[in-house]
């Protein structure tokens, strides 16, 4: 298919969609807005969370608002900690309709064939606010959609919750589009079997395995190829435009991003003024803070991302201490670092490196 992988290689890395940087604010948030419906259902309130990475309910009902990476995994993280609900990522994205995507849902539901739709989803992935990497292609079971984390190193509960949340929005947004009937021929998971996998029997109503290979999901030949109840060519066509030129913009948004997390990464741990980063750019103060907002973040965020990236990298190093890690990370003084690590993870600096340390290898005695 055109927007698919090489069938003998897979995905390649480097052309797959998504941001290479995990700080970077480049995704639409549809998956915590009905991640914040679902856990209200269950009378857990996850405003405060939100508020706490700089989510407030007047940004969340932002339009243009778009999360990073890392954002969107603590939340989701934290999430399934509160509600304590082993299939929240199923919940999610049952709860899902396909107005929740904008444009790109309205052009697969206009497409020819369900194998034009999804082949549109995967092409314009990026704007869906989807949090893994799709791809699909023919093979010999049939027509197959692949889901990749873009992080193997993944907290596992995030994992399971983003690969649980894809494809129970993908049945349930494909029910919506061809009938209630629909089925998947086969549904498999790279995570291991939950202790109660009746929930998935039940939504999936196929064959579905844990522990696979990969993730994947197998679509029924007559499906793919059927034409769709609302296939509409002349709206789609038109649809792809818009989408052409919102993907145009959000290249040079991301672009930007990468450009800013790089520059103050390689100047760490002094930072570069918002003056010298306008410079560098040639460009205005004002321009260059448009340019931000319109990406739904600002300087004084990237550089939070980045320092934070840093401070964990160095966690990392037994040998370090945190006056060390406060140097170098760009700190004032370890109180400021430690104020910080508390913001980001509830933790000290120390509690951290030892979950980090216990999870990376034997036990190393923190330093300070």
């Amino acid at each position: 298919m055109p927007h698919g992988p090489d069938p003998a290689t897979g995905p390649d890395p480097a052309t797959s969609p998504g941001t290479s940087r995990s700080t970077s604010a480049t995704i639409a948030p549809n998956i915590l807005r009905y991640l914040v419906r679902v856990a209200d259902e269950e009378g857990v309130d996850l405003q405060p969370l939100l508020t706490r990475v700089g989510l407030d309910p007047a940004v969340m009902g932002s339009a243009a608002l778009r999360v990073s990476y890392r954002q969107g995994s603590d939340v989701i993280r934290q999430a399934v900690e509160q509600t304590g609900d082993a299939h929240l990522g199923l919940r999610v994205g049952s709860a899902q309709r396909l107005t929740a995507w904008g444009l790109l849902g309205f052009a697969m539901m206009s497409a020819d064939t369900l194998q034009d739709a999804i082949e549109t989803g995967v092409r314009y992935q990026n704007l869906s606010g989807a949090m893994t990497v799709w791809w699909a292609r023919w093979e010999d079971v049939g027509y197959v959609l692949h889901a990749d984390l873009p992080d193997p190193a993944l907290d596992p509960a995030v994992a399971v919750f983003l690969i649980e949340e894809a494809y129970s929005s993908v049945v349930t947004l494909t029910r919506l589009n061809l009938g209630a009937s629909f089925a998947p021929t086969a549904v498999d998971f790279a995570f291991p079997a939950p202790r109660d996998t009746r929930p998935f029997d039940e939504l999936f109503r196929c064959p579905v395995r844990f522990g696979a290979a990969g993730n994947r999901m197998v679509f029924p030949a007559r499906c793919v190829r059927a034409a769709q109840p609302g296939r509409d060519p002349i709206t789609y066509a038109s649809t792809l435009e818009l989408l052409d030129a919102q993907m145009a913009s959000r290249r040079g948004q991301q672009d930007l991003l990468e450009v800013l997390e790089i520059s103050i990464a390689q100047s760490l741990p002094a930072v570069p003024s918002f003056v010298e980063q306008a410079r560098r750019h040639a460009s205005s103060e004002r321009t260059l803070r448009r340019r931000l907002a319109e990406c739904g973040t600002t300087y004084e965020a990237i550089v939070d991302g980045v320092r934070r990236e840093r401070v964990e990298q160095l966690l990392r190093r037994p040998e370090l201490t945190l006056r060390d890690i406060t140097r170098q990370a760009g700190f004032a003084d370890v109180r400021a670092l430690r104020r910080a690590v508390r913001r980001w993870h509830g933790v000290t600096p120390l509690e951290m490196r030892a979950g980090l340390l216990g999870r990376l290898g034997p036990a190393t005695r923190p330093r300070e």
